[in-house]
């Protein structure tokens, strides 16, 4: 994801505890499970996949950006790459 990521912006709490991977138009939506991390860095776990990204910045999150809490991140469709992994 080549995005910053800027709570309430781009980013928002979701009350389903569900993953999703989903196109919306010009965007491409996850929702997963919110990690911060100590050095100001997070990732959304999508389904059992971590996605780390950018923090727009290094201040910590507004009330319902908790660690551990579901957040739907919507990002433009051409912001966002797919890299093959072969474990």
């Amino acid at each position: 994801m080549d995005e910053e990521i800027v709570w309430t912006v781009n980013a928002w709490p979701n009350a389903s505890a569900a993953p999703e991977l989903r196109e919306d138009g010009e965007h491409i939506i996850f929702r997963g499970q919110l990690s911060l991390f100590e050095d100001g860095g997070a990732a959304l776990n999508v389904g059992g996949t971590p996605i780390l990204f950018d923090l727009a910045e290094p201040s910590p999150p507004p009330e319902g950006f908790a660690d551990g809490a579901w957040v739907e991140v919507r990002v433009a469709r051409d912001r966002v790459s797919l890299w093959p992994y072969a474990p």
